[in-house]
């Protein structure tokens, strides 16, 4: 397994990242023992950062985490990094309550997820999206007092746009920002990413396979599970898709010339990059983790990628990432007001 180090301040890392969200929440129901099984076949792999939200299940996704490192043989459990968001909040029912990124709430979090993933650290933590109500200083000033303090080796940022990036970086160093990335989300590579290169920070790029759409595996009559969020996202409703996966279908002929699946070469297209980019695979079953596994064996080239982004141009998506209500949430999408045109 390849490694890669996040960012100036941060750790080294295998190349791929195990999302793990999945086998708890929002893809409707999963296999608690497959999903187990995936965990442990992607430590056996060499897959060293594992990422989670403590509000992934309500808590269920950490404890997952922690049940499978407890299981692992030492030397994987040894060499495997926790990755942890906090500050979603969410009622019995599941509902979404905003963002708390308070310097007390930050404290809070971490208590419980310490004690959830039966560790006395955690390697990169990191506020899901950014508090309005709360400056940016403040959470992650509470955060480096937790590094201090022992119990995170890391800080990281997720979905923040570049005055806050540049807010938290002024505060401690900032190991990485988690954002979305792919062949169809590439909103970071005008101003954000840059501005990570120059600060120091690395990606950990989220939705590579953008949800599934980017899988080959989706079809325009595929029925979601009950719970499943992907029924919201506007990027998988009526025309929007049917839009969407024509350029998937145009991804698969540039694959099957590399001889690699539509899949693999979506996650070799984040890869190349950069090296400051660890592609997150949010994998829950073992033959879908094995087929991702593939892409750090492809080898595209100039003129492969250039085939991919062809077929795939950046802002050809149709429909946004997310609902529109959180979309509000993202500050990494926030614009900044164009001066009137002069009369």
């Amino acid at each position: 397994m390849p490694v890669r180090r996040l960012g100036a301040a941060g750790p080294e890392v295998s190349a791929l990242g195990l999302g793990c969200m999945g086998m708890s929440a929002l893809y409707g129901e999963a296999d608690r023992s497959e999903s187990l099984a995936t965990l442990h076949a992607a430590l056996d792999a060499g897959i060293t950062l594992l990422d989670t939200g403590d509000f992934y299940g309500m808590g269920h996704n950490e404890l997952l985490i922690a049940e499978a490192l407890r299981t692992a043989p030492p030397a994987a459990r040894e060499k495997a990094l926790t990755s942890v968001k906090f500050g979603a909040l969410r009622a019995p029912d599941g509902s979404w309550l905003g963002y708390d990124g308070r310097p007390a709430a930050v404290k809070n979090f971490l208590a419980h997820s310490l004690q959830r993933l039966g560790t006395d650290h955690i390697d990169i933590y990191r506020l899901s999206r950014v508090d309005p109500d709360v400056p940016i200083e403040e959470t992650v000033g509470a955060i480096a007092e937790a590094v201090q303090a022992g119990h995170v080796r890391h800080i990281g940022l997720s979905e923040a746009g570049p005055e806050t990036i540049r807010r938290a970086a002024a505060v401690a160093p900032i190991a990485d920002l988690q954002i979305e990335y792919s062949l169809i989300s590439r909103g970071i590579e005008e101003e954000i990413l840059p501005l990570c290169r120059e600060l120091g920070i690395g990606i950990t790029a989220y939705g590579v396979l953008s949800r599934g759409l980017l899988s080959g595996h989706w079809s325009a009559d595929r029925r979601l599970a009950p719970g499943d969020f992907r029924a919201a996202v506007p990027r998988f409703d009526g025309e929007h898709l049917n839009r969407n996966l024509a350029l998937v279908e145009e991804l698969r002929t540039v694959a099957a010339g590399h001889g690699l699946s539509v899949a693999q070469t979506a996650i070799a297209w984040v890869l190349a990059q950069g090296e400051d980019i660890v592609p997150l695979i949010g994998a829950r079953r073992r033959d879908r983790l094995s087929e991702a596994l593939g892409a750090l064996d492809a080898r595209l080239g100039a003129d492969g990628l250039a085939a991919v982004e062809r077929a795939v141009p950046a802002g050809a998506a149709s429909g946004d990432r997310y609902p529109a209500h959180q979309m509000a949430h993202l500050d990494s999408e926030r614009r900044r007001p164009t001066a009137p045109e002069e009369s």
